[in-house]
C-alpha cells in the first residue's frame, strides 16, 4: 500500500494531508476574520488519502480461528461464528439484542452506520452455536452475575451479566487467533473482510455483498472485498471469448 511511503518532503501522505488541511483551515479562518484580503489556500488540493487493502484470512485459517474460539467458551465461539457468518462490524454484533435474532428465519436484524437497518442471513453452523449460547449458557451467566433476568436484553453478555464490551469482543478474537497460531494482526474486522472476500470468491454479486455489509457506496465494497489474483484469472477465463 501507499501508507507510509514518503515523497520528496520526507512526509507520509497522511501527514501531508493533515498539514494541508490545517493550512487551509488557518487561511479560511483568517479570511473570515478579515485579517487577509483573500483565502489564498481556498483552491489548495488535499493530497489523496491512500486506502489500505484489508487483511483477510483464507478459509482454512478462519476454520482454525473458529475452532480455537471454543477454548474461550460457547459465547466466544458463537460471537466469532456470527461475525464471520454475517460480516458484522464488532459494534453491530455487541449492539444486538435477543429480539434482533430470528433463529427460525435464520437472519439477524442489524442497525448499522447512520442508523440504517438491514437483514442479514445466517448459516446453519452459526445458528447452532447461537442456539447453544442462548440455551443454558446465557441463562447460567445471568444467574451467576445476580442480574435480574429480563425478556430479550443484549444478545451477548459479559461476565457481569451486562452487554458485552467492545474490548471483550476484541479479546475473544485476538485470544482465539493466538491459540490458533495465526500470525499478523487479526481483529473482528478481519472476519468481516474475510466474509466479503470469500463470498466474492464463491461467485456472489458485488451489489449483494454491498447490501450484506451495509455499505452506502459500492466503491467501499470494492476495497473491502479485493479479489484474489486466481479469482480474477478464473473470471477472465470464463468470461472472455478469446481467453
Amino acid at each position: 500500500t501507499q501508507r507510509g511511503r514518503r515523497g520528496e518532503t520526507g512526509l507520509a501522505p497522511t501527514s501531508l494531508r493533515r498539514r494541508a488541511a490545517a493550512l487551509k483551515g488557518f487561511y479560511r479562518f483568517a479570511f473570515g476574520e478579515g485579517l487577509i484580503e483573500s483565502d489564498v489556500a481556498a483552491h489548495l488540493d488535499l493530497p489523496r488519502q491512500s486506502r489500505r487493502l484489508p487483511d483477510t484470512l483464507d478459509v482454512g485459517e478462519v476454520e482454525r480461528l473458529l475452532e480455537a474460539a471454543s477454548e474461550g467458551g460457547v459465547r466466544d465461539r458463537a460471537l466469532l461464528e456470527l461475525l464471520y457468518a454475517a460480516g458484522l462490524r464488532v459494534s453491530e454484533a455487541i449492539g444486538l439484542d435477543r429480539e434482533d435474532l430470528s433463529l427460525d428465519g435464520a437472519f439477524v436484524r442489524v442497525i448499522g452506520k447512520g442508523d440504517k437497518e438491514r437483514l442479514v442471513p445466517i448459516g446453519e453452523v452459526a445458528l447452532d452455536w447461537l442456539n447453544t449460547w442462548l440455551g443454558d449458557q446465557r441463562l447460567a451467566l445471568i444467574e451467576r452475575s445476580h442480574v435480574a433476568p429480563v425478556r430479550g436484553g443484549p444478545l451477548f453478555l459479559g461476565e457481569r451479566g451486562r452487554r458485552l464490551a467492545r474490548q471483550s469482543a476484541w479479546a475473544a478474537v485476538t485470544g482465539a487467533a493466538r491459540r490458533a497460531g495465526l500470525t499478523g494482526r487479526v481483529s473482528p474486522h478481519t472476519l468481516r473482510h474475510s466474509f466479503a472476500t470469500h463470498l466474492l470468491e464463491g461467485g456472489a454479486d458485488l451489489r449483494v455483498v454491498q447490501e450484506l455489509l451495509g455499505h452506502a457506496s459500492i466503491s467501499t465494497t470494492q476495497l473491502y472485498t479485493h479479489l484474489t489474483g486466481e479469482r480474477v484469472r478464473d473470471v477472465y477465463r470464463r468470461a472472455h471469448p478469446r481467453a
